[in-house]
């Protein structure tokens, strides 16, 4: 089956390590083959092609995280990214990691992976969903309890978490702060409904929540930010994993610094009938067919998205 896969691991130039080309397709006994219709692109492809937590010894590996399909059933569904891994320290690991990804014509999955897409959504709109939105909805619904906050400061409008983030906040009613360097970007934010700031940039109130994927370079302006009791929830650290913590500011104002990654398949669920209630819609940056794939990593490696690039079959 054709498939675009790391056949090479290249730290410094990781577009030579990609190829598209056929592979066989060989599911595991009690997984359930997909026919996919979408995919989409996540930096965690990227980091593949450099090695990061994909070895040489698991070449060749099919690329992709994220894929919407139809059953053997014919239902439609998305894939649920996340398989448990007991020799994984974190207890799972993400399809491309151990098991083959997304970026092929079939994937299989566990049974209870594969969750159902609702009417109204597309596979496109579905493929965007079980990486990036799924973590910024886990994020800033479970672990930074929405539902208790009025306002949402999201570090680095543009990437795919917080894209999502300000998207997601917005539609659950929050006043929704965003940062970025970038001036198109910050316009593009404030079209989804936040309040679109430079980098460090004081803000008109302190937060309930600081959606965090930036680390370093933006983590003292969250804490200075955060109201008491703020939660400051952090999935990434993509400028800097070594961030300076002024404890007094920790315990004076009672903030709390969670880890966040993934989510689970209930809410995974529960995000894509908020899709199809028409309250939100996936960001989709660009869209490219599947022999356009290079392509399509070549503009997630620009920097210049904004939002999710999507694959289609």
């Amino acid at each position: 089956m054709r498939a675009a896969y790391a056949s090479s691991i290249n730290a410094d130039d990781p577009m030579s390590a990609l190829t598209l080309g056929d592979l066989p397709f060989a599911p595991p006994d009690g997984w359930v083959p997909v026919e996919v219709r979408a995919g989409s692109l996540n930096q965690h492809d990227i980091w593949s092609l450099r090695g990061v937590g994909l070895p040489a010894d698991r070449l060749p590996m099919i690329l992709g995280c994220d894929a919407a399909g139809v059953a053997p059933d014919g239902a439609r569904v998305v894939v649920f990214p996340v398989v448990e891994d007991r020799a994984d320290p974190r207890g799972y690991s993400l399809f491309s990691e151990r098991h083959p990804g997304t970026l092929a014509e079939r994937i299989a999955a566990p049974a209870g992976n594969l969750i159902p897409i609702p009417d109204g959504v597309s596979f496109a709109e579905a493929a965007a969903l079980p990486t990036a939105w799924l973590t910024a909805y886990h994020m800033l619904v479970t672990r930074g309890r929405a539902a208790e906050a009025s306002s949402v400061l999201v570090q680095g409008a543009g990437g795919g978490v917080a894209t999502a983030a300000i998207a997601l906040a917005a539609a659950l009613g929050l006043r929704v702060y965003a940062t970025s360097r970038d001036p198109g970007k910050r316009d593009r934010a404030a079209e989804l409904g936040a309040v679109a700031v430079e980098p460090g940039a004081r803000l008109p109130e302190r937060v309930d929540v600081v959606i965090e994927s930036v680390g370093a370079a933006t983590f003292d302006h969250s804490m200075k930010c955060s109201a008491p009791g703020a939660r400051i929830v952090v999935c990434g650290a993509t400028a800097g994993h070594r961030a300076d913590v002024d404890l007094r500011r920790v315990f004076a104002m009672q903030l709390e610094i969670l880890g966040s990654s993934m989510g689970t398949p209930a809410e995974l669920a529960a995000l894509l009938d908020l899709v199809a209630s028409g309250r939100v819609r996936p960001v989709i940056d660009s869209t490219y067919p599947f022999a356009e794939i290079p392509a399509a990593f070549r503009r997630l490696a620009s920097g210049d998205v904004f939002g999710k690039v999507v694959i289609e079959h």
